[in-house]
């Protein structure tokens, strides 16, 4: 079956051979409070975000890297090798305490900004397995050397298990029938490539949405649940609080509603403090307030969404810690 609509790409795109970094200026501009301070760059990907904070440091300035993907740190080995005020860390932003401990940085970090989603490098290159477009093996992990492949979940997860990811996190309304489509097929032969599992999701899929890929929310699901991204934000959340010093920043960049649901209800709870029955006599004080949110949230002005069509779904928001 042919495939039609366009692949739904996150952040960092690629457009000839130029990196686009979305909301740039504005996420820098938010995050740095002090040329002299030390930030976290907490999704490197090709380092834009990077470059843009090390030149709008000090010399005294200083930034880390983190990274799931083997390509990206390569990429942040080199630009350590040109700038001593960066280092890279291979591993998940959820591992941000561990990695600010063995620095002795936890509780001393001026910002920490997360560029949340996929990059176009990754769906880009076929072997990655992230595409539905494009053929290669069912991988879709954002890092190659550990954890459970998509092939592996799609051939092993239980019918129902399958219902609740892709409902969960692709909002897919058809999840039960292509759930057991795909259950079907696999008990002939296993999944191995993108456009095989692709053609079986299309095919279940009664109701094709003008302009958008029939596989396009399984994917997402799957890609979701093999990388543990909702959970590796909600940590990531937790532990910036740690790690960032009163007055700290606190940047994050979404591009669908389920990242930024997480982000906007931690950050409205955490201003809010203890959630404490009313006419409880307390003082302002002992609500255990921490953050306050700064602004509303940003998104992509119209000449940005303009030279970069993928940039239109993301949405910035910016905290700043209080104690």
């Amino acid at each position: 079956m042919a495939q039609s609509g366009k692949e739904d790409r996150n952040s960092d795109p690629v457009q000839g051979d130029q990196h686009i970094t979305v909301l740039l200026n504005e996420a820098v501009d938010a995050l740095i409070t002090d040329v002299a301070g030390t930030y976290v760059d907490g999704t490197f990907g090709r380092g834009g975000h990077s470059r843009l904070i090390l030149n709008s440091l000090g010399t005294s300035g200083r930034l880390i890297g983190i990274d799931k993907d083997l390509v990206a740190i390569d990429e942040g080995v080199a630009l350590h090798h040109l700038d001593a005020r960066f280092d890279i860390e291979h591993g998940s932003f959820a591992q941000l305490k561990s990695f600010m401990d063995a620095r002795e940085l936890t509780g001393k970090l001026d910002g920490v900004l997360v560029d949340l989603g996929v990059s176009s490098p990754q769906l880009d290159v076929a072997e990655r397995g992230f595409s539905f477009l494009n053929d290669g093996p069912l991988d879709m992990r954002m890092d190659t050397t550990r954890g459970q492949s998509a092939a592996d979940w799609v051939n092993g997860a239980d019918e129902s298990e399958m219902v609740r990811v892709f409902k969960a996190y692709g909002e897919e309304r058809f999840a039960k029938r292509i759930a057991g489509a795909i259950v079907k097929r696999r008990a002939e032969r296993p999944f191995e490539r993108t456009l095989d599992l692709a053609k079986v999701v299309a095919e279940a899929n009664p109701a094709w949405e003008k302009g958008k890929n029939p596989a396009t929310r399984v994917f997402q699901a799957i890609r979701i649940e093999v990388n543990n991204e909702l959970g590796d934000l909600e940590a990531l959340l937790d532990q910036a609080l740690e790690v960032l010093k009163p007055g700290g920043r606190l940047v994050v960049i979404s591009f669908h509603s389920l990242e930024d649901r997480i982000v906007k209800r931690f950050i409205r709870h955490h201003e809010r403090g203890l959630d404490v029955p009313a006419g409880l006599p307390l003082m302002e004080s002992e609500l255990n307030k921490r953050l306050k949110s700064l602004g509303k949230a940003v998104r992509a002005t119209g000449d940005e969404v303009s030279a970069n069509v993928r940039s239109r779904s993301a949405i910035m928001r910016i905290a700043e810690k209080i104690q």
